[in-house]
Parts: structure tokens; C-alpha cells; sequence
């Protein structure tokens, strides 16, 4: 759900999102830009964004860093987007039983309903390579300049 709301903001602004799964809990979009604004601004820009989309659904997102005090609501983790913290690379297997893989998505297998951040291990993310290309190749040669947010 929360998902298809930054898919719809990021077509709304004329924006290209590209999600993935990380493999163990949850969902990452990333945006790639066009070089120029700093790291300071494009920080500033998605936690606006985020603010923006949680702004809409208060009923399913919470600010709260502890789980156990969301009440069952999602936090949107644009701190994600921090110098020296450690993202999970698309394709990385991660320490977790069944080798989980962090897998790139397209926008419309967010309605699989068999889709979970964990659904595609070390076995069979080659198979599905094979079969669906890379969505995430976009990432390397994309460049968009981020629109101001009101």
C-alpha cells in the first residue's frame, strides 16, 4: 500500500521510482538524480517526500523508531537515505535462513499477492533474471532532476 503511494507521488511529480525488496523486512525505492544537488539537499528532498505520502495515510504510518510502540503501523525509513550507512545492493544474498535475496521489483508485482521482501533466495533469483531481466538496470544510466515539493 505504502508503496503504491510513493509510485503514484513519484508519477505525479513526472518522477521514475525503482523498488525493490530488501530481502528481509521490507521494500526500498530508489530514485537515482542527475549530479548537482548536494547530499544535504537530496536528503532534505526525501524526507519531504515521505513526510508528504505519510501525511496521507496517518492510520498506517508511524514516525516512532520503536516497533513495538507503531501500533501495528509501517515507518517510512527515509533516513535510510545517510552517508555511511550500509544499504543491502540489489542482488545481495542476506545472512538469513534460506539465503534471502534483495531482489529488484516492478511496480506492477506490487499486486502479487505472493510478494514478500523475502520471497526469492540464493536458489531461484538466477531463474528469475533469466526470465524478467533486470528492472533495476534503469538505475545506472537514469537521470532526473528532483522537482521542488510544496
Amino acid at each position: 500500500m505504502l508503496a503504491r503511494l510513493f509510485r503514484a507521488a513519484l508519477e505525479h511529480l513526472g518522477l521514475r521510482g525503482y523498488p525493490k525488496t530488501t530481502g528481509r523486512r521490507g521494500l526500498q525505492i530508489w530514485v537515482p538524480v542527475e549530479p548537482g544537488p548536494t547530499f544535504g539537499e537530496t536528503r532534505a528532498w526525501v524526507e519531504r517526500l515521505s513526510r508528504i505520502v505519510g501525511e496521507r495515510v496517518p492510520d498506517l504510518v508511524s514516525w516512532r523508531w520503536e516497533r513495538d510502540r507503531r501500533g501495528g503501523r509501517a515507518r517510512l525509513d527515509y533516513t535510510q537515505n545517510a552517508r555511511h550507512k550500509t544499504l543491502v545492493a540489489p542482488y545481495s544474498v542476506r545472512a538469513a535462513p534460506g539465503a534471502p535475496v534483495s531482489v529488484p521489483i516492478r511496480w506492477d508485482e506490487l499486486d502479487d499477492p505472493a510478494l514478500r521482501p523475502d520471497r526469492w533466495t540464493l536458489r531461484d533469483v538466477g531463474d528469475r533474471l533469466l526470465a524478467h531481466g533486470d528492472p533495476f538496470a534503469g538505475v545506472l544510466r537514469d537521470r532526473q532532476r528532483l522537482p521542488p515539493l510544496g
